[in-house]
């Protein structure tokens, strides 16, 4: 038995969705390396177009971008996934990456930067980190809409995520029934 500690690599429950967009092959090979441990998911894009392209037909919680690419760079990726209904977590990358472009990044409404030559165990973390805000938000986005709509038919994910949203919001409605018939009881006592 070794001195260190092994650490735990973290990974969803259930399958995850990311996308590598990279001039570079070597990069994302190594992202296909690294993230084939777990519940990862990988897509890759050798440029802005061919992501946004992905990303318009499907749900993607993570992605991760090179700095710069042949035909923009990740700013442009950031802006153009904006407008998208659930817009993923930008992880930018690079081989300079330092704390300037760290600090533009967050502002900016990214999520985190990672520097390569990549470190497998950082990029699960990063990753990790990154699907997990976006399913949160996700979630609470789309309950939020079944919420207003006041249908739980308005929610609309993957079949799985279907099944546990339409929970959460039938859950949601029964507390806030509860509530309000606790709060006419009370109206109805102090009447008396």
């Amino acid at each position: 038995m070794s001195g260190r500690s092994e650490k735990s690599i973290p990974s969803p429950e259930r399958t995850a969705t990311v996308l590598a967009v990279s001039p570079l092959a070597a990069d994302r090979v190594r992202l296909r390396e690294i993230l084939s441990q777990g519940n990862w998911k990988l897509h890759e894009a050798s440029d802005r177009c061919e992501a946004l392209e992905l990303l318009r037909d499907q749900n993607v919680p993570v992605l991760l971008c090179e700095r710069d690419h042949a035909d923009g760079d990740w700013e442009d990726l950031l802006n153009a996934t904006a407008r998208l209904p659930a817009p993923p977590n930008l992880i930018v990358f690079s081989r300079l990456a330092d704390e300037s472009l760290w600090a533009k990044v967050l502002n900016l409404g990214g999520f985190d930067v990672l520097m390569t030559p990549f470190e497998p165990e950082e990029v699960l973390r990063v990753a990790f980190a990154a699907w997990s805000h976006w399913e949160c938000d996700f979630v609470a986005s789309t309950a939020k809409e079944a919420t207003r709509t006041g249908r739980p038919e308005g929610i609309k994910a993957a079949p799985l995520e279907e099944d546990r949203l339409r929970a959460k919001w039938e859950i949601r409605t029964r507390s806030s029934s509860a509530r309000r018939s606790a709060r006419l009881d009370r109206q109805l006592e102090g009447a008396v």
